[in-house]
């Protein structure tokens, strides 16, 4: 039986380019886990595994992999930074304990350290600082210190301080032990010193090591009572309080040093272990049942409990599918049965490997605090539950955020359709933020995702990995038509040509539908005008009909169509006859109703500092929008509006212009409503082209 104790499941996220993947690399270095570092810029880091990654130098997906400190063990995931990528962040942030937040030195809090924060906030996960990068040019930790208190609202507990800054950075003071930690220039993160603190620091240590220790013991009153009346604390008493204060996200231990010059990780590390939680000390996970309702039940951290385990992620490579799992209670062996509540079926377990970034080690078990991946599993996604058979339970689900743009795309040789949508396929598998649809009305194939990078990287994707080649273009909008009158009419169909002909007469009326409602029948007919048992083929005429409207042939919705009378011969009526005279009387009717342009309408909700809300209601109001609220936020404001979709498309770009790169929106659906007649001449004019050129 593992020690959970001894276990630390966490994450390290920060910016772009705050060096969070070398930041990786060292640890993996020290923790022995491997012998030759790899560097981000060279393309050789570890975690960065996929060709996209090695040549753009950024973390695209999610790395796990697993080490040991001081006799715990680790299991850590490597994040992306960029925007575009953070439901990696999102998700992994949902399993994981506790985390390490790396900010840089002459960077400080830059937008996306601002997300991630929020995204921890929201997860509840206990964090460490780590101010990275103190050898660069304009580094300062004292400032990044100053920033993380007034942009992102938190309180940093400064637990170390730097020798020397910019080139002349040579190593830390651990203000407990009042010991400094100094690195020769070799490179060799093991050279290093414990001597001292330099005479011209004495005085700042002091100060700070005495907010430190005032902080800390407000988590226990007998403790701070101690304080209080002058006796010294023993370093084991602090920690303890360092310990409390950290898992309930009182504060957050701030570390400082230069992972590329190899100065200050030992320190992060030993702060790992010392201050961030293992799986028993986290708040257990909530159990719910199939309507998504709390059961008042817990996935308590237990080997001995029954199973409970979350797939948060899927990654398909050349062994098969893979799924990342968090085992939060229970125990899974190499053979067992696992009940996946989403789908209602069971899968035996075949492989379970510990990853270690993209190869792999089997394992012939794991249990409750584990992170591992299963290999071969057929019909498991992102956020499903694992659990016994016998003792069903779901966990609280991932909630991700709709797709905010998309583009068409189609094969440039014609036989690669198929290949296509096997590739798109997995792909949606793996990233649950990237939707694969097919639009209807022009047969393109649309992929949507979280930015103009996350779509450029899964073309790639297509092209290198799975060998398709597309042509990329922009997406139509998919608007809709109505109309606006009430219109009674009357349709006789009558055809004759030797032997038995076809006749079905119908009265009607036409009218706007609820907002929403989309086709409605209803017949009124009394005194078998029109037999009963020709009702249906009405409806069905109708409603093959609303397919093309009349405006630019996009779908005719919120329309409501009453049958009021008619007229039908013995002989030559029929289903087909009256089929044919609904559609016949559905072209007649409806461009005498009033039709009109429908576009759908976003629910559009934009974070940004403070210093740019204006600019940004401005420019939504340019768009056509309709502000609807206006929230503060901790370090800027929530904006929400509705807008039409066809002014949002390259919004992200402009978005990130307008705020120095530090805004944020999320985007969904919410309904259709009229078009001004300028948009509609001009899209009925555009789907008139498009209609003669075909």
């Amino acid at each position: 039986m593992k020690d959970l104790t001894r276990y630390r499941n966490i994450g390290i996220f920060a910016h772009v380019d705050a060096g969070k993947t070398t930041t990786t690399e060292r640890i993996l270095k020290l923790t022995g886990k491997i012998h030759k570092i790899g560097e981000v810029h060279e393309g050789a880091a570890t975690t960065d595994f996929m060709e996209q990654e090695q040549e753009r130098g950024i973390t695209i997906q999610s790395a796990a992999t697993t080490c040991f400190w001081n006799e715990h063990q680790l299991n850590i995931i490597d994040t992306p930074g960029h925007v575009d990528f953070t439901i990696e962040v999102y998700r992994s942030l949902k399993v994981l304990d506790g985390g390490v937040g790396v900010f840089c030195g002459s960077g400080g809090v830059e937008p996306q350290s601002e997300t991630n924060w929020r995204y921890a906030n929201d997860s509840k996960v206990a964090r460490i600082i780590y101010v990275n990068k103190l050898d660069r040019t304009g580094a300062n930790f004292y400032r990044v210190v100053e920033q993380i208190e007034k942009v992102l609202g938190a309180k940093p507990l400064v637990m170390v301080l730097p020798i020397g800054v910019e080139d002349q950075f040579r190593g830390v003071v651990d203000l407990l032990t009042r010991k400094a930690w100094v690195w020769d220039d070799s490179g060799d993160p093991m050279n290093y010193k414990i001597v001292e603190v330099p005479d011209d620091m004495v005085d700042d240590v002091e100060t700070y090591r005495e907010q430190l220790i005032e902080t800390a013991v407000e988590q226990d009153d007998d403790i701070m009572e101690k304080y209080l009346e002058g006796q010294e604390l023993d370093i084991d008493a602090i920690k303890r309080c360092i310990r409390k204060g950290t898992r309930e996200l009182a504060f957050f231990p701030t570390y400082c040093g230069s992972s590329f010059k190899n100065k200050g990780v030992q320190l992060v590390l030993n702060a790992v272990v010392d201050y961030l939680p293992d799986p028993t000390e986290v708040k257990p996970q909530p159990e719910i049942d199939l309507e998504g309702n709390e059961t008042g039940g817990f996935a308590i951290v237990d080997p001995e409990k029954p199973l409970r385990a979350l797939a948060f992620k899927i990654m398909d490579d050349r062994y098969g599918a893979l799924t990342f799992t968090r085992l939060y209670s229970g125990k899974l062996t190499k053979g067992d049965n696992v009940l996946n509540t989403a789908t209602g079926k069971t899968e035996r377990i075949s492989r379970l490997v510990e990853m270690h970034a993209n190869s792999r080690e089997e394992i012939e078990s794991a249990q409750a605090g584990d992170i591992i991946a299963i290999v071969g599993m057929k019909n498991v996604q992102t956020g499903h539950t694992l659990c016994d058979p016998k003792y069903p339970a779901t966990l609280e689900p991932m909630v991700f955020p709709e797709p905010v743009i998309s583009i068409a795309v189609k094969p440039k040789t014609k036989g690669a359709n198929e290949k296509m949508g096997v590739a798109l396929n997995k792909m949606v598998q793996e990233d649950p933020s990237f939707h694969v649809m097919t639009d209807e009305e022009s047969g393109e194939t649309i992929l949507m995702g979280m930015g103009e990078l996350h779509l450029d990287i899964k073309v790639d994707i297509l092209k290198r990995t799975h060998g398709v080649e597309v042509e990329v273009g922009k997406p139509q909008v998919a608007y809709r038509e109505s109309i606006t009158k009430r219109l009674e009419d009357s349709y006789t169909h009558k055809k004759q040509s030797g032997g038995s002909g076809q006749y079905g007469k119908i009265d009607y009326i036409v009218e706007p539908g609820e907002p929403g409602s989309g086709f409605q029948f209803e017949s009124k007919v009394t005194g078998g005008t029109v037999p009963r048992e020709f009702w249906p083929a009405v409806q069905k005429g109708f409603e093959s009909s609303i397919d093309r409207g009349p405006l630019a042939g996009f779908p005719c919705v919120d329309l409501k169509v009453t049958l009021t009378d008619g007229g039908y011969h013995p002989v030559d009526s029929s289903a087909i006859a009256f089929e044919i005279a609904a559609r016949a009387a559905y072209r007649q009717s409806i461009p005498k109703a009033g039709p009109q342009l429908l576009e759908p309408i976003m629910n559009v909700d934009v974070f940004t500092p403070e210093d740019y809300i204006g600019d940004v209601i401005g420019d939504l109001n340019r768009r056509r929008g309709m502000m609807k609220s206006q929230e503060a936020a901790a370090v800027g404001a929530r904006i929400k509006a509705d807008v039409p979709l066809s002014e949002m498309f390259g919004y992200i770009g402009d978005l990130r212009t307008m705020t120095s790169g530090r805004g944020q929106f999320s985007m969904s659906f919410s309904h259709y409503a009229p078009c001004p007649s300028s948009v509609a001449e001009q899209v009925i004019k555009e789907a008139k082209e498009r209609q003669a050129v075909a």
